[in-house]
């Protein structure tokens, strides 16, 4: 009896990895890089961005600059932004008008994030990039 019960476990374990099936592993195909970069751009918005720029990007007035339809973004060296991003800023900024004085801290981000968040920004809320920016632009970019 010992023996049968033990032949039946060998058995059914047996049977068991026999009709396990492989799950295959998805890739996607002919995916838009810019618009994944851009769905992680705004993961990262989400965690990161958000608090101070709120959700649509519109800042809080004398506070935070908007990133919506804004002209420092769009009239501005990209290079700039990116570094503002990258390191954070201190001083004046004049966004659509109006002067802004407040300190934007380092976040920590890496290269790829910082990417990835420019391209959701630049991308979002009316702004408007013509390049995708790419995590080898970013890492060039140096604080100065």
């Amino acid at each position: 009896m010992k023996k049968l019960l033990i032949i039946s476990a060998i058995g059914c374990l047996l049977m068991g990895f026999t009709l396990q099936k492989e799950t295959p592993e998805y890739i996607p195909q002919n995916q838009d890089p810019l618009k994944e970069s851009i769905e992680r751009g705004a993961e990262v918005y989400t965690e990161y961005c958000v608090q101070c720029h709120l959700g649509k990007g519109e800042g809080i007035p004398k506070t935070f600059p908007p990133l919506a339809k804004s002209d420092w973004l769009t009239k501005n060296n990209i290079t700039n932004a990116i570094r503002v991003v990258k390191y954070g800023q201190t001083g004046e900024i004049k966004v659509n008008g109006e002067t802004y004085n407040g300190v934007m801290a380092e976040l920590g981000l890496y290269e790829d994030e910082v990417a990835d968040v420019m391209n959701y920004i630049m991308n979002s809320w009316g702004n408007s990039y013509d390049s995708m920016i790419t995590e080898e632009q970013v890492k060039k970019v140096t604080k100065e």
